[in-house]
């Protein structure tokens, strides 16, 4: 077997792809045997494919029928027969080739279909059973049975908790400029209770929502939902700024501005994106800062962070960074798709250095926790 030496910005998505690879071919490989494989890799590393191949057989095989079939595909997988399976994505058009950056090719395809519910809401999941079920589908793990009806579950909540937020920061803009020497003045001739409030001209700088998407490897498996939670954001809020990063970052506000979801991830499979590349939070943090940080960065800002924390690069810098934000945001959330996993913990270096500087850390793995960003806002 011909051994290579993968770059470690490349390993993780290796691995996930590796991990996508087997699942199609029938073995039973979820998030949590995803994750446990990173976890494997980070510590043997991927240079001894020998070695890499028996620390994956362990962890991804649940069955004698399941190991007798792994070394088939490990070889086919990274073999020479590896070039043809990159020579089928290279002959699919770009926007395919977004496609199969999703979970085997299912949620864009089934966002295109969804476009359809935003003329026609009737078509509604069927029973409140139904709909407590799928808000707790973690994404990776969704079947194809259920997809559609979580699709058009996912527009129809996260429009209305959009609408709902939206609403709320402008009744409470208003409500936080009352003039009160007018508002008494205006009220004598009605027994001095304060029932017609005046407010002041001016009015308080609305609040900003700043999104940092995390689209490396590692994320496959979740980043396309999470696409799908930021153009529900950007809909309905004036002031959202959406940027995707890997190794470096890029900007999406204009294209996620589009009047229906497909128009938009067309627009954005035609951007240079690196999709599926290595993760380096910290200086992606510190490209943003110094490119876009002095104009969009204020006390009114919401900044949040998605992402599964798996940092290659220093953390020293991803702390230098996430302070320095901290410092010119009202809040600083993360929302981590693997704090849905009972046995997740946030012990990698960049993760666990990260904590200390985010005043809300919580899951972003399925619909429900997603809601759930209407509390902390």
């Amino acid at each position: 077997m011909t051994t290579t030496v993968e770059k470690p910005d490349h390993a993780a998505a290796s691995i996930v792809e590796f991990c996508r690879f087997a699942r199609s071919r029938g073995l039973s490989v979820g998030m949590h045997q995803t994750l446990t494989a990173l976890e494997s890799v980070n510590v043997i590393g991927v240079a001894d494919r020998r070695l890499l191949s028996f620390a994956l057989r362990s962890v991804l095989c649940s069955s004698q029928e399941e190991w007798e079939q792994f070394d088939q595909l490990f070889d086919k997988f990274w073999s020479s027969d590896r070039s043809q399976l990159d020579s089928e994505k290279d002959r699919l058009p770009r926007a395919a080739v977004l496609r199969k950056q999703s979970t085997d090719s299912r949620l864009l395809v089934s966002a295109e279909s969804s476009d359809a519910s935003q003329d026609n809401e009737g078509k509604l999941v069927s029973g409140a059973s139904s709909q407590q079920r799928l808000k707790r589908v973690d994404f990776s793990e969704a079947s194809q049975a259920d997809l559609a009806a979580l699709e058009d579950l996912s527009l129809r909540l996260l429009r209305q908790m959009s609408l709902r937020l939206a609403r709320r920061m402008k009744i409470e803009a208003q409500a936080e400029h009352i003039d009160l020497r007018r508002s008494i003045r205006r009220n004598i001739s009605r027994g001095g209770d304060l029932s017609h409030l005046a407010h002041k001209g001016r009015k308080r700088q609305e609040k900003r929502l700043v999104i940092f998407l995390d689209i490396s490897g590692s994320m496959n498996l979740y980043s396309l939902f999470l696409l799908r939670f930021a153009y529900a954001l950007q809909k309905h809020f004036k002031r959202v700024d959406t940027f995707l990063f890997s190794t470096s970052v890029v900007e999406v506000s204009d294209l996620l501005r589009a009047h229906k979801l497909s128009e938009a991830l067309n627009a954005l499979s035609q951007r240079a994106v690196e999709w599926s590349g290595g993760t380096r939070i910290g200086e992606s943090l510190r490209e943003f800062n110094r490119r876009d940080g002095r104009r969009i960065l204020t006390r009114n800002t919401f900044f949040m962070i998605l992402s599964d924390g798996w940092d290659t690069g220093a953390p020293q810098m991803l702390v230098a960074e996430l302070r320095h934000t901290r410092s010119r945001v009202q809040k600083l959330v993360w929302l981590n798709p693997l704090l849905g996993l009972k046995d997740y913990r946030p012990i990698t270096r960049g993760m666990s250095a990260a904590l200390p500087h985010v005043d809300v850390f919580a899951p972003a793995h399925n619909l429900e926790s997603l809601l759930a960003l209407e509390r902390y806002l």
